[in-house]
């Protein structure tokens, strides 16, 4: 017997609580963040900058620029491509937003503000990306600090495979 067959409800414990970080709105206090950072900065307050900012807290998924650019035009916001390119900068600077590389693709990312450290899986056909949070990884962490004297700040784990979801984009093509 597979070990994925063993455990199927604790791996959906694990994937459900890194999705349900994104639950609680958070949007009031990331507002006042951002505008302090940009008061610090002398950079400009934009209603264009707080949209972009308002549309990723808004989401509960990993985005590309071309998605978010995308969704932003569809809701009429007179935003360029450059603007969501340099609010993103910014964003991941005052650390509201996480950029990743998951292999090849371009740049993902996702909100980070008051969410729980977790890990990614991704699916090599479909590109899926799935999240999960493991204390055990955090205990490895630790331990490794203290076995190597070293202050680890953040970590990142990302596992690639292939996903088993019947409806995969990918396989069903």
């Amino acid at each position: 017997m597979k070990f994925y067959r063993i455990l199927p409800r604790f791996i959906e414990k694990l994937l459900n609580t890194a999705t349900n970080t994104h639950s609680t709105n958070k949007l009031p206090e990331v507002r006042k963040l951002f505008a302090d950072y940009l008061d610090y900065h002398k950079q400009r307050k934009t209603a264009e900058r707080f949209s972009i900012l308002e549309e990723i807290y808004n989401r509960n998924d990993h985005f590309d620029v071309d998605l978010l650019y995308n969704e932003l035009k569809k809701k009429k916001l007179a935003v360029s491509r450059a603007t969501v390119y340099n609010t993103l900068d910014l964003l991941v600077e005052c650390g509201l937003v996480v950029r990743h590389q998951f292999g090849s693709q371009q740049s993902m990312y996702e909100k980070s503000y008051g969410f729980r450290q977790h890990d990614h899986l991704i699916c090599n056909e479909c590109k899926k990306v799935f999240e999960f949070c493991d204390p055990r990884v955090s205990e490895i962490q630790n331990m490794m600090g203290k076995l190597l004297h070293f202050d680890i700040q953040q970590h990142s784990l990302i596992l690639y495979g292939n996903c088993r979801v019947e409806d995969c984009q990918r396989k069903n093509a």
